[in-house]
């Protein structure tokens, strides 16, 4: 299976355009992973309610233990302070736990959004008219393989006479109709077969 045309000029256009593609998918990936980890630093937040969650909750626990030993009302006291402390830096540490998978979630949301969009659009744009590339250079391979008899070359130098644009055919020869004609079939066989990416026979 064929991937590249034999001409260079046509060859070089495409490992050019391959080139650019893989190189375009590599620059958003790394702007993707920018933007995903200058997000998942707002998670600092997060954690920063965290550690004043556990500060309160350790302090109220201080405080109760430093009661417990009080006369009548020790036990009391102690297990009210170690209850409000649950209470207050409880929720603040799940609030700051919520903060932090929240930052992190928008982190990769916002990092595939911006490397998924844009590849996919570029996917879409370059890979399909590649593979049609690809399909009918494969298919003039098979059909205008080498030709071995003097009828077939006629054929191909007919086929190029008739289909390829004047201009293309004056890159070839200052008179196709009249190499037609007079069995002067190098050029325009040439033109032919290289024109469809494929190695013209010497």
């Amino acid at each position: 299976m064929r991937i590249y045309p034999d001409t260079p000029s046509l060859r070089f256009g495409l490992v050019l355009r391959d080139a650019v593609l893989i190189v375009g998918l590599i620059v958003l990936a790394k702007i993707g992973l920018v933007v995903h980890d200058a997000v998942d630093k707002l998670a600092v937040l997060g954690e920063g309610v965290q550690s004043a969650g556990n500060a309160v909750s350790g302090a109220f626990d201080s405080a109760g233990d430093a009661v417990d030993g009080t006369p009548l009302i020790g036990g009391s006291l102690g297990d009210a302070l170690r209850g409000a402390g649950e209470g207050s830096g409880g929720q603040l540490t799940e609030l700051g736990v919520g903060g932090e998978n929240a930052a992190h979630d928008l982190a990769k949301i916002l990092g595939l959004v911006v490397f998924g969009l844009p590849a996919t659009i570029l996917l879409f744009w370059l890979v399909p008219p590649r593979l049609r590339g690809i399909r009918r250079l494969n298919a003039a391979a098979r059909v205008l393989r080498e030709p071995e008899t003097e009828g077939r070359r006629e054929h191909l130098a007919a086929r190029a006479a008739y289909s390829l644009p004047y201009g293309v055919l004056l890159r070839y020869t200052d008179d196709p109709i009249g190499d037609l004609r007079a069995g002067r079939y190098d050029a325009l066989v040439r033109a032919e077969l290289e024109e469809a990416g494929l190695r013209a026979p010497r």
